[in-house]
């Protein structure tokens, strides 16, 4: 139920509507993403409510990966949620996959990655806002990195951002348990405490109270974890500046590859994957909400198992795209809490996985 603060914004914000299509577009910001597409069907004025209301949802970027094709590619796409099309984008410096990309300051940053035959780089770019084309950042000072998480961390000393880079493979050197702390600016890593377990291709959000949580991956001999964690950020004006982490309860499967992110009630959800039974893609999906009685709780599974897939959260609903052996597109509805699919599948051959992506 919404709160009153919430209910009085609302009624507000209708009393000063000018326009029939402006109070539509107030009714589509409070039914999320499908919601607003489920307007499109009512009468004129709400389906141009509804596009007024998706023209302001940041839309879902793909950036690199590896196509049917063969090797990693330099291909940057959004999906631009009020028309369900997908725009090009200004081309990577450095085709990449299994790389860590995030957005920072309204800036997409990619991060290390594979860039082909196993080469592991420590490269990092940035498409700045409103810019043409990626510019190059200095390189991690921790070296190469792939399979990592990279998470926005919200301050302001820094001159370009910083992110948290989480875990890493380093191939035949084998899966790290590191977490750094990279000042974009410099590309100076600043060690952090250690994972407690670690572990490569495994699900990472950021919570809105700023904990990190992630789940799953597989270790440098590849044994598959349902073993889940959770990074807390150092007290504000600590002396300390160190993230502390604990465990948290382990998933209801081993699974690898897989997604995460955070639901608009700040549930910390893991999607499809593999696992270490069958070593085949996985359509279920699980939940956990952080804090007293914390237990995992099954989402509906998506329509396709996915694995090396994209996944953001936006507007109260999941969008997945693409994965091993697929380009199909998906999302999931927090109100209706079911899976349905979407008419915009990748405009690639056959598949597209090992890709990074963010909102943008």
């Amino acid at each position: 139920m919404r709160s009153p603060t919430t209910h009085a914004r609302a009624n507000w914000a209708v009393d000063r509507a000018t326009s029939l299509s402006e109070v539509w577009a107030i009714v589509a910001g409070h039914l999320g993403f499908v919601g607003a597409w489920r307007l499109m069907l009512v009468c004129r004025a709400a389906r141009a409510g509804a596009k007024e209301s998706l023209a302001t949802l940041p839309g879902l970027v793909v950036c690199g990966g590896r196509t049917g094709g063969g090797g990693p590619v330099s291909d940057v796409r959004r999906l631009n949620l009020a028309t369900l099309r997908w725009e090009t984008m200004p081309s990577l410096l450095l085709a990449r996959e299994d790389h860590a990309c995030c957005t920072v300051r309204g800036a997409l940053v990619v991060l290390g990655g594979d860039t082909s035959g196993d080469e592991i780089t420590s490269s990092v770019e940035m498409l700045s806002k409103g810019k043409e084309a990626f510019t190059a950042l200095p390189p991690l000072s921790c070296g190469e990195i792939k399979v990592a998480a990279a998470i926005t961390v919200e301050e302001s000393g820094s001159v370009a951002g910083q992110v948290l880079l989480l875990g890493r493979d380093l191939g035949y050197r084998g899966v790290m348990s590191t977490v750094h702390l990279v000042d974009l600016a410099t590309g100076v890593c600043t060690p952090q405490p250690n994972l407690l377990h670690a572990r490569g291709r495994f699900a990472a959000a950021r919570l809105p109270d700023g904990c990190v949580v992630f789940a799953g991956g597989y270790d440098g001999n590849y044994a598959i974890f349902s073993s889940a964690e959770i990074l807390e950020p150092p007290v504000q004006g600590a002396t300390d500046a160190a993230w502390t982490q604990r465990e948290l309860p382990a998933l209801s499967v081993e699974r690898y590859s897989c997604r995460g992110c955070v639901l608009s009630d700040g549930r910390f959800a893991v999607l499809g994957g593999m696992n270490s039974c069958s070593n085949q893609a996985l359509s279920s999906c699980e939940v956990l909400a952080v804090g007293d009685g914390e237990h995992w709780e099954h989402l509906p599974p998506m329509h396709d198992a996915r694995t090396w897939f994209a996944c953001v959260a936006v507007a109260g609903c999941v969008i997945v795209v693409g994965g091993h052996g697929l380009k199909s597109a998906e999302v999931f509805d927090e109100v209706l809490d079911r899976w349905l699919r979407l008419p915009c599948d990748l405009p690639v051959d056959r598949q597209l996985y090992a890709m990074s992506s963010a909102l943008l």
